[in-house]
C-alpha cells in the first residue's frame, strides 16, 4: 500500500501529492528549487520555512479516512 505525502506551500491553496519521499525530493530540488539543506530538514521535520526556505513548507502523510 501507498503511503501519501501532501506538500503545502505557503501561499499555494492546493497540495502536491506525492507517493514516495524520493518522489518529493526530486519535485522540491526540480521545481521548487529548493536548497539540499532546505529539503533535508523538510524531509526529517516535516515543515521548513525561512530563512532556510524562501516559502514555509509542510510535508505531512495522508490523513486516511
Amino acid at each position: 500500500m501507498i503511503e501519501w505525502l501532501d506538500l503545502r506551500v505557503e501561499g499555494d491553496p492546493h497540495p502536491r501529492r506525492f507517493d514516495s519521499p524520493s518522489a518529493a525530493r526530486d519535485y522540491l530540488l526540480r521545481v521548487e528549487r529548493l536548497s539540499e539543506e532546505a529539503v533535508t530538514a523538510l524531509l526529517a521535520a516535516g515543515e521548513v520555512g525561512p530563512p532556510v526556505a524562501r516559502r514555509m513548507y509542510v510535508l505531512r502523510p495522508l490523513a486516511s479516512a
